[in-house]
């Protein structure tokens, strides 16, 4: 049976059809805080602008080729730090777009507060974007869940859920070492970030602050209802109200000297039991390992002062 030929025209159509059947079999679906998008391959050039962001996709084993402030973020964030490679493209707030295009990005991250750039930014590359500290929402479970769609956007599936059952496996360390030391009894907790020598800024029921506590069995103290930034400011005089457990303060602030000084402090029923504890540097607006490093730094620090 002799075999019938394609004409060329319809050879070129079968031609254009296996191609674009071809092309998408390469794209994949990702999701970001705005929906489900498609990329036509995994990102090799990211340009990261905000410090969550940063941090989370650095842990992912990621090198973005530019970031917003690598100074500061190495500063305030530190765990881990920017890469070298890492190109410092202007503020969080004002990039600087002249050196984002100069770097040639296939993928540019953003977080919510940053969407009034997205419509320049996507002349440049595809702009994913990624909410993280709302008033209704879990900001640590927010974070997890950026880490696994980050994961997915950079082909680090496995290595994330590996450092997230890693994680919790932690947490449940940490527990076991603070009822030991407690002797099974484990203290109210109320970790605060001081303004100033007059004002304090507590956590909210949705902050990673709190999220973190009770993951490693700790019951906080003074905690205030849900808040955009996870963060509610009182008077120091607040802390009365506090009549027994510890107070963790946040380092770095830079007029503990003063503080000690303070007729408002000395009188506080806390500060007069001795129960006053500094808890070292650690960033707490940060990604899915930053709850790790704020685990440590809160047990450390009960561990070290706090009686047993």
């Amino acid at each position: 049976m002799p075999v019938k030929l394609l004409s060329p025209v319809r050879l070129w159509a079968v031609l254009i059809l296996c191609f674009g059947l071809a092309h998408q079999a390469f794209a994949f679906e990702v999701t970001d805080s705005l929906g489900v998008h498609q990329l036509k391959a995994i990102p090799k050039r990211a340009v990261v602008l905000d410090w969550d962001l940063i941090e989370q996709v650095i842990e992912l084993g990621v090198t973005p080729v530019g970031v917003t402030n690598k100074s500061g973020y190495n500063t305030w964030v530190a765990k881990p730090l920017a890469p070298k490679q890492s190109v410092s493209v202007g503020t969080r707030y004002e990039p600087n777009f002249e050196a984002i295009a100069a770097l040639k990005p296939d993928i540019i991250l953003i977080s919510e507060v940053q969407t009034d750039l997205k419509p320049l930014l996507e002349r440049l590359a595809p702009v994913l974007v990624y909410t993280n500290f709302a008033k209704d929402q879990n900001h640590a479970q927010i974070a997890i869940k950026t880490f696994q769609q980050l994961a997915t956007v950079f082909g680090k599936e496995q290595l994330a859920k590996q450092k997230l059952t890693k994680l919790h496996a932690h947490f449940k360390e940490l527990r076991e070492k603070l009822l030991k030391h407690f002797h099974g009894k484990l203290p109210q907790v109320c970790v605060i970030r001081f303004a100033s020598t007059t004002a304090i800024f507590l956590p909210t029921e949705n902050a990673i602050i709190s999220y973190v506590l009770q993951q490693i069995g700790l019951k906080g103290a003074l905690t205030q209802p849900d808040a955009r930034w996870g963060i509610i400011q009182k008077p120091i005089t607040y802390l009365k109200n506090l009549h027994s457990g510890y107070v963790l303060y946040l380092r770095p602030f830079y007029q503990e000297s003063a503080l000690k000084k303070s007729v408002l402090w000395q009188a506080l029923p806390v500060v007069q039991q001795h129960h006053v504890l500094p808890v070292r540097a650690v960033w707490n607006y940060g990604g899915a390992m930053s709850l790790k490093y704020m685990a440590d730094a809160i047990t450390d620090s009960l561990l070290k002062g706090a009686q047993s």
